[in-house]
Protein backbone atom coordinates (compact mmCIF):
# COMPACT_ATOMS: atom_id res chain seq x y z
CA UNK A 1 0.00 0.00 0.00
CA UNK A 2 1.16 3.56 -0.71
CA UNK A 3 0.96 5.73 2.40
CA UNK A 4 1.54 9.44 2.90
CA UNK A 5 2.68 10.37 6.41
CA UNK A 6 2.27 13.85 7.82
CA UNK A 7 5.77 14.61 9.10
CA UNK A 8 6.36 17.23 11.79
CA UNK A 9 10.06 16.80 12.38
CA UNK A 10 9.39 15.05 15.67
CA UNK A 11 9.87 11.50 16.88
CA UNK A 12 6.22 10.38 16.68
CA UNK A 13 5.61 10.96 12.98
CA UNK A 14 9.10 9.64 12.21
CA UNK A 15 8.44 6.35 14.02
CA UNK A 16 5.00 6.12 12.39
CA UNK A 17 6.80 6.29 9.03
CA UNK A 18 9.40 3.76 10.14
CA UNK A 19 6.80 1.25 11.32
CA UNK A 20 4.75 1.54 8.13
CA UNK A 21 7.83 1.07 5.98
CA UNK A 22 8.88 -1.91 8.11
CA UNK A 23 5.47 -3.45 7.40
CA UNK A 24 6.29 -3.33 3.70
CA UNK A 25 4.34 -0.25 2.65
CA UNK A 26 5.62 2.38 0.24
CA UNK A 27 5.92 5.47 2.42
CA UNK A 28 6.13 9.16 1.51
CA UNK A 29 6.37 12.17 3.81
CA UNK A 30 4.71 15.57 3.70
CA UNK A 31 5.26 18.41 6.12
CA UNK A 32 2.80 21.28 6.30
CA UNK A 33 4.19 24.79 6.50
CA UNK A 34 1.75 27.11 8.29
CA UNK A 35 3.84 29.97 9.67
CA UNK A 36 2.75 33.50 8.76
CA UNK A 37 5.92 35.45 8.00
CA UNK A 38 4.15 38.75 8.66
CA UNK A 39 4.05 37.92 12.39
CA UNK A 40 6.93 38.91 14.69
CA UNK A 41 9.34 36.09 15.43
CA UNK A 42 10.22 37.32 18.92
CA UNK A 43 11.12 34.44 21.24
CA UNK A 44 9.04 31.87 19.40
CA UNK A 45 12.10 30.45 17.64
CA UNK A 46 13.42 29.36 21.01
CA UNK A 47 10.33 27.30 21.78
CA UNK A 48 8.91 24.08 20.45
CA UNK A 49 5.41 24.88 19.24
CA UNK A 50 3.12 23.82 16.41
CA UNK A 51 2.71 27.37 15.11
CA UNK A 52 6.22 28.74 14.74
CA UNK A 53 8.93 29.33 12.13
CA UNK A 54 9.83 25.84 10.92
CA UNK A 55 13.47 26.16 9.86
CA UNK A 56 14.68 23.67 12.47
CA UNK A 57 11.77 21.32 11.86
CA UNK A 58 12.33 21.37 8.10
CA UNK A 59 15.95 20.44 8.74
CA UNK A 60 14.75 17.63 11.04
CA UNK A 61 12.29 16.34 8.40
CA UNK A 62 15.11 16.20 5.85
CA UNK A 63 17.23 14.17 8.27
CA UNK A 64 14.32 11.82 8.97
CA UNK A 65 13.55 11.33 5.28
CA UNK A 66 17.22 10.70 4.49
CA UNK A 67 17.48 8.24 7.38
CA UNK A 68 14.35 6.34 6.34
CA UNK A 69 15.14 6.72 2.63
CA UNK A 70 11.71 8.12 1.77
CA UNK A 71 10.56 10.88 -0.54
CA UNK A 72 9.16 13.98 1.15
CA UNK A 73 7.81 17.42 0.35
CA UNK A 74 7.12 20.64 2.23
CA UNK A 75 3.52 21.70 1.59
CA UNK A 76 2.59 25.38 1.99
CA UNK A 77 -0.69 25.45 3.91
CA UNK A 78 -0.19 28.92 5.39
CA UNK A 79 -3.04 30.70 3.60
CA UNK A 80 -5.62 28.06 4.51
CA UNK A 81 -4.27 27.88 8.06
CA UNK A 82 -4.53 31.64 8.42
CA UNK A 83 -8.08 31.69 7.08
CA UNK A 84 -9.40 28.70 9.06
CA UNK A 85 -7.34 28.51 12.24
CA UNK A 86 -5.87 31.95 12.93
CA UNK A 87 -8.97 33.95 12.01
CA UNK A 88 -11.08 31.70 14.24
CA UNK A 89 -8.47 32.08 17.00
CA UNK A 90 -8.65 35.89 16.78
CA UNK A 91 -12.43 36.06 16.45
CA UNK A 92 -13.00 33.81 19.46
CA UNK A 93 -10.65 35.73 21.76
CA UNK A 94 -12.21 39.02 20.66
CA UNK A 95 -15.60 37.57 21.61
CA UNK A 96 -14.44 36.67 25.12
CA UNK A 97 -14.07 32.97 24.35
CA UNK A 98 -11.04 30.66 24.62
CA UNK A 99 -10.56 28.68 21.40
CA UNK A 100 -8.68 25.45 20.81
CA UNK A 101 -6.83 25.91 17.51
CA UNK A 102 -5.63 22.28 17.41
CA UNK A 103 -9.20 21.05 16.89
CA UNK A 104 -9.69 23.18 13.77
CA UNK A 105 -6.19 22.50 12.47
CA UNK A 106 -6.70 18.75 12.63
CA UNK A 107 -10.19 18.75 11.16
CA UNK A 108 -9.52 21.04 8.21
CA UNK A 109 -5.79 21.51 7.65
CA UNK A 110 -3.75 18.51 8.76
CA UNK A 111 -6.27 15.89 7.62
CA UNK A 112 -7.78 17.97 4.82
CA UNK A 113 -5.66 20.61 3.13
CA UNK A 114 -2.34 18.78 3.60
CA UNK A 115 -3.19 15.43 1.91
CA UNK A 116 -5.22 17.20 -0.79
CA UNK A 117 -2.30 19.50 -1.60
CA UNK A 118 0.10 16.54 -1.62
CA UNK A 119 -2.07 14.87 -4.27
CA UNK A 120 -1.94 18.02 -6.37
CA UNK A 121 1.84 17.94 -5.99
CA UNK A 122 1.95 14.51 -7.59
CA UNK A 123 1.83 12.15 -4.60
CA UNK A 124 -0.34 9.11 -5.21
CA UNK A 125 -1.30 7.24 -2.06
CA UNK A 126 -3.95 4.94 -0.62
CA UNK A 127 -3.91 6.11 2.99
CA UNK A 128 -2.81 9.11 5.04
CA UNK A 129 -1.06 8.52 8.38
CA UNK A 130 0.16 10.63 11.28
CA UNK A 131 1.97 10.16 14.57
CA UNK A 132 -1.11 10.89 16.69
CA UNK A 133 -1.83 8.69 19.68
CA UNK A 134 -5.28 7.39 18.74
CA UNK A 135 -6.92 4.41 17.06
CA UNK A 136 -9.51 3.84 14.36
CA UNK A 137 -11.77 0.78 14.36
CA UNK A 138 -14.59 -0.33 12.09
CA UNK A 139 -17.86 -1.22 13.78
CA UNK A 140 -19.55 -3.94 11.74
CA UNK A 141 -22.79 -3.57 13.67
CA UNK A 142 -23.41 0.06 12.67
CA UNK A 143 -21.21 -0.01 9.54
CA UNK A 144 -19.15 2.99 10.61
CA UNK A 145 -15.54 3.83 11.37
CA UNK A 146 -14.98 4.94 14.95
CA UNK A 147 -12.30 6.96 16.67
CA UNK A 148 -10.93 5.09 19.69
CA UNK A 149 -8.63 6.08 22.54
CA UNK A 150 -4.94 5.21 22.34
CA UNK A 151 -3.27 2.56 24.46
CA UNK A 152 -1.25 5.29 26.18
CA UNK A 153 -4.01 7.25 27.90
CA UNK A 154 -1.55 9.89 29.09
CA UNK A 155 -0.73 10.69 25.46
CA UNK A 156 -4.19 10.04 23.99
CA UNK A 157 -5.06 12.77 21.47
CA UNK A 158 -8.64 11.85 20.57
CA UNK A 159 -9.89 15.05 22.24
CA UNK A 160 -8.31 17.01 19.38
CA UNK A 161 -9.52 14.64 16.66
CA UNK A 162 -13.24 14.32 17.39
CA UNK A 163 -14.28 16.34 14.31
CA UNK A 164 -12.74 13.91 11.81
CA UNK A 165 -15.39 12.77 9.33
CA UNK A 166 -16.27 9.23 8.30
CA UNK A 167 -14.46 9.77 5.01
CA UNK A 168 -11.33 10.97 6.80
CA UNK A 169 -11.43 8.11 9.32
CA UNK A 170 -11.75 5.58 6.47
CA UNK A 171 -8.64 6.99 4.78
CA UNK A 172 -6.44 7.44 7.87
CA UNK A 173 -3.97 5.31 9.82
CA UNK A 174 -2.58 5.88 13.33
CA UNK A 175 0.43 3.53 13.60
CA UNK A 176 1.21 4.59 17.18
CA UNK A 177 -2.25 3.92 18.59
CA UNK A 178 -1.24 0.71 20.34
CA UNK A 179 2.14 1.94 21.58
CA UNK A 180 3.14 3.99 24.60
CA UNK A 181 5.33 7.05 24.30
CA UNK A 182 8.11 5.20 26.12
CA UNK A 183 7.92 2.39 23.57
CA UNK A 184 8.13 4.90 20.73
CA UNK A 185 11.18 6.55 22.30
CA UNK A 186 12.81 3.14 22.74
CA UNK A 187 12.27 2.23 19.09
CA UNK A 188 13.68 5.60 18.02
CA UNK A 189 16.77 5.08 20.18
CA UNK A 190 17.28 1.48 19.05
CA UNK A 191 17.25 2.36 15.34
CA UNK A 192 19.39 5.48 15.81
CA UNK A 193 16.75 7.93 14.64
CA UNK A 194 18.30 11.44 14.37
CA UNK A 195 15.44 13.04 16.36
CA UNK A 196 15.12 10.28 18.98
CA UNK A 197 15.60 12.73 21.87
CA UNK A 198 13.76 15.72 20.40
CA UNK A 199 11.25 17.16 22.92
CA UNK A 200 7.53 17.05 22.12
CA UNK A 201 5.68 20.14 20.99
CA UNK A 202 4.25 21.68 24.15
CA UNK A 203 1.78 24.26 22.91
CA UNK A 204 0.08 25.83 19.94
CA UNK A 205 2.38 28.89 20.18
CA UNK A 206 5.16 29.47 22.69
CA UNK A 207 5.28 33.26 22.44
CA UNK A 208 2.76 35.79 23.72
CA UNK A 209 -0.67 35.23 22.16
CA UNK A 210 -0.88 39.01 21.67
CA UNK A 211 1.74 38.56 18.92
CA UNK A 212 -0.93 36.73 16.91
CA UNK A 213 -3.98 38.66 18.05
CA UNK A 214 -2.52 42.09 17.37
CA UNK A 215 -5.49 43.85 19.00
CA UNK A 216 -5.16 47.46 20.17
CA UNK A 217 -5.75 47.95 23.88
CA UNK A 218 -9.44 48.08 24.79
CA UNK A 219 -9.69 49.04 28.47
CA UNK A 220 -12.70 47.93 30.49
CA UNK A 221 -13.82 47.05 33.98
CA UNK A 222 -13.03 44.08 36.17
CA UNK A 223 -16.12 43.57 38.30
CA UNK A 224 -17.54 41.22 40.90
CA UNK A 225 -20.81 39.26 40.50
CA UNK A 226 -22.83 42.26 41.64
CA UNK A 227 -21.21 44.62 39.15
CA UNK A 228 -18.94 46.38 41.63
CA UNK A 229 -15.82 47.66 39.88
CA UNK A 230 -12.67 46.05 41.29
CA UNK A 231 -10.12 47.16 38.74
CA UNK A 232 -9.36 47.72 35.05
CA UNK A 233 -8.23 45.47 32.19
CA UNK A 234 -6.62 46.32 28.84
CA UNK A 235 -8.48 43.67 26.83
CA UNK A 236 -10.79 40.77 27.64
CA UNK A 237 -8.64 38.46 25.48
CA UNK A 238 -5.99 38.49 28.22
CA UNK A 239 -8.30 36.47 30.47
CA UNK A 240 -9.84 33.01 30.48
CA UNK A 241 -12.28 31.23 32.78
CA UNK A 242 -10.58 30.03 35.95
CA UNK A 243 -7.68 32.50 35.78
CA UNK A 244 -6.56 33.46 39.27
CA UNK A 245 -3.10 35.04 39.07
CA UNK A 246 -2.19 38.25 37.30
CA UNK A 247 -5.70 39.70 37.44
CA UNK A 248 -4.39 43.24 37.75
CA UNK A 249 -6.28 44.14 40.91
CA UNK A 250 -4.86 47.02 42.98
CA UNK A 251 -3.82 45.91 46.44
CA UNK A 252 -4.98 42.32 46.08
CA UNK A 253 -8.00 40.78 47.82
CA UNK A 254 -8.75 39.08 51.13
CA UNK A 255 -10.15 35.94 49.47
CA UNK A 256 -8.89 34.28 46.25
CA UNK A 257 -10.83 35.48 43.21
CA UNK A 258 -11.17 33.76 39.85
CA UNK A 259 -12.43 34.79 36.42
CA UNK A 260 -15.94 33.33 36.25
CA UNK A 261 -17.28 35.14 33.18
CA UNK A 262 -16.05 37.27 30.29
CA UNK A 263 -18.55 39.62 28.65
CA UNK A 264 -17.59 40.96 25.24
CA UNK A 265 -20.83 42.96 25.09
CA UNK A 266 -20.05 44.82 28.30
CA UNK A 267 -16.28 44.62 27.79
CA UNK A 268 -16.05 43.29 31.33
CA UNK A 269 -14.20 40.56 33.20
CA UNK A 270 -16.26 39.11 36.05
CA UNK A 271 -14.62 37.68 39.17
CA UNK A 272 -16.03 35.36 41.81
CA UNK A 273 -15.11 32.62 44.25
CA UNK A 274 -13.92 29.13 43.40
CA UNK A 275 -17.44 27.82 44.04
CA UNK A 276 -18.71 30.10 41.27
CA UNK A 277 -16.57 28.21 38.75
CA UNK A 278 -18.72 25.07 38.96
CA UNK A 279 -21.42 24.40 36.37
CA UNK A 280 -24.03 21.65 36.24
CA UNK A 281 -24.65 22.03 32.50
CA UNK A 282 -23.44 23.61 29.28
CA UNK A 283 -24.68 24.25 25.78
CA UNK A 284 -22.62 23.21 22.78
CA UNK A 285 -22.79 24.27 19.14
CA UNK A 286 -21.28 23.02 15.86
CA UNK A 287 -21.91 19.47 17.02
CA UNK A 288 -20.07 16.71 15.15
CA UNK A 289 -21.10 13.06 15.58
CA UNK A 290 -18.06 11.51 13.94
CA UNK A 291 -18.39 7.88 15.01
CA UNK A 292 -22.15 7.33 15.27
CA UNK A 293 -25.32 8.55 13.59
CA UNK A 294 -26.66 11.67 15.28
CA UNK A 295 -28.85 10.44 18.17
CA UNK A 296 -32.52 11.38 18.11
CA UNK A 297 -32.87 10.87 21.86
CA UNK A 298 -30.71 11.80 24.83
CA UNK A 299 -27.57 9.74 25.23
CA UNK A 300 -25.42 8.92 28.26
CA UNK A 301 -21.74 9.78 27.80
CA UNK A 302 -18.51 10.53 29.55
CA UNK A 303 -17.93 14.20 28.66
CA UNK A 304 -14.52 15.84 28.52
CA UNK A 305 -14.39 19.67 28.57
CA UNK A 306 -10.65 20.12 27.97
CA UNK A 307 -7.68 17.91 27.17
CA UNK A 308 -6.53 17.44 30.78
CA UNK A 309 -10.05 17.10 32.20
CA UNK A 310 -11.12 13.78 33.68
CA UNK A 311 -14.23 12.76 31.69
CA UNK A 312 -17.42 13.15 33.71
CA UNK A 313 -20.73 11.32 33.50
CA UNK A 314 -23.33 13.35 31.66
CA UNK A 315 -26.45 13.29 29.52
CA UNK A 316 -26.38 14.86 26.05
CA UNK A 317 -29.69 16.18 24.74
CA UNK A 318 -29.63 17.13 21.08
CA UNK A 319 -31.58 20.32 20.36
CA UNK A 320 -31.10 20.06 16.61
CA UNK A 321 -28.37 18.81 14.28
CA UNK A 322 -25.97 21.58 15.34
CA UNK A 323 -26.73 22.22 19.01
CA UNK A 324 -26.97 20.20 22.20
CA UNK A 325 -27.31 20.56 25.95
CA UNK A 326 -24.97 18.64 28.24
CA UNK A 327 -26.14 17.99 31.79
CA UNK A 328 -23.51 16.64 34.19
CA UNK A 329 -24.25 14.25 37.02
CA UNK A 330 -22.09 16.47 39.22
CA UNK A 331 -20.96 20.09 38.66
CA UNK A 332 -17.76 20.59 36.67
CA UNK A 333 -15.14 23.28 37.23
CA UNK A 334 -14.21 25.97 34.69
CA UNK A 335 -16.51 25.16 31.79
CA UNK A 336 -15.06 27.51 29.18
CA UNK A 337 -16.83 28.83 26.10
CA UNK A 338 -14.81 28.27 22.94
CA UNK A 339 -13.28 25.03 24.18
CA UNK A 340 -14.56 21.67 22.98
CA UNK A 341 -16.71 19.20 24.87
CA UNK A 342 -16.04 15.66 23.61
CA UNK A 343 -18.35 12.71 24.21
CA UNK A 344 -17.02 9.22 24.97
CA UNK A 345 -18.63 5.84 25.51
CA UNK A 346 -16.01 3.57 27.04
CA UNK A 347 -12.98 4.17 24.80
CA UNK A 348 -14.92 5.25 21.69
CA UNK A 349 -15.32 8.92 20.73
CA UNK A 350 -18.95 9.50 19.83
CA UNK A 351 -18.56 13.14 18.87
CA UNK A 352 -18.39 16.59 20.38
CA UNK A 353 -18.97 20.29 19.91
CA UNK A 354 -17.85 23.79 20.82
CA UNK A 355 -18.92 25.06 24.25
CA UNK A 356 -21.15 28.08 23.84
Amino acid sequence: MKILVGLSGGVDSAIASYLLKKQGHEVFGAMMSVWDNSLPELKVKEGNACFSPKDKDIEAVKKIADFLKIRYDIIDCSEEYKRVVIENFKSEYKSGRTPNPCVWCNAYIKFGVLPAAAKRNGFKFDKFATGHYANIVYNDEIKMYQLKKAKDLKKDQTYFLYRLSQKTLSETLFPLGNLTKDEVRTIAKDIGLPVAQKPDSQDFYCGDYNDILGFPANPGNIVDKNGKVLGKHNGIWNYTIGKRKGLGLPGGTKEPLYVINISAKQNAVVLGSKDDLYSKSLTAEKISWGSIDAPKESVRVMAKIRQQHTPAQAEVIAKDENNAEVIFDSPQMSVTSGQSVVFYKDDIVLGGGIIR
